[in-house]
């Protein structure tokens, strides 16, 4: 019977993949405390994100800024509406495009969810240029591993 310590090749934690998976859990958990109060999950949190930036947008432009496809998009978009913070419309320029926008209620969601931000800078224990740095790196690793997103 061969020693298990003796078995060579690629170990879990020495893979990058796996430290970032890891952390992506640690942030979903992170997040989870400071976004039920609001009524949101993590990627519903995302999507508001980008209407809080630029509202009535459609289904399409959404998908693309979060790298999610139309499949994954619509139950969250179905959620955000029947809690009343987002409304969805036919475009009247082209029928074929839902355009989603903020109700209300979704665009005073905003100054609740202000501390959410601030928060998880706080619990990730780094100092702001850290953050940055770390987010410009992971921004880089993601165009060089999939270059046509």
């Amino acid at each position: 019977m061969q020693d298990k310590k003796a078995i060579k090749g690629p170990r879990l934690d020495n893979q990058l993949c796996f430290a970032i998976y890891g952390a992506a859990h640690a942030f979903n958990r992170a997040y989870k405390p400071l976004l039920e109060p609001l009524g949101l999950t993590y990627p519903q949190y995302l999507v508001m994100m980008v209407l809080w930036e630029n509202d009535a947008q459609s289904v399409k432009a959404i998908g693309e800024r979060l790298g999610l496809d139309s499949g994954t998009l619509s139950p969250l978009l179905k959620r955000l509406q029947q809690a009343g913070y987002v409304a969805r419309e036919r475009s009247s320029g082209d029928e074929r495009q839902v355009i989603i926008s903020l109700t209300e209620t979704g665009a005073a969601l905003q100054q609740k969810a202000a501390n959410v931000m601030q928060s998880i800078g706080i619990a990730t224990g780094c100092t702001r240029e850290e953050i940055e740095t770390m987010r410009e790196r992971l921004h880089a690793l993601r165009r060089q591993l999939a270059p046509e997103e």
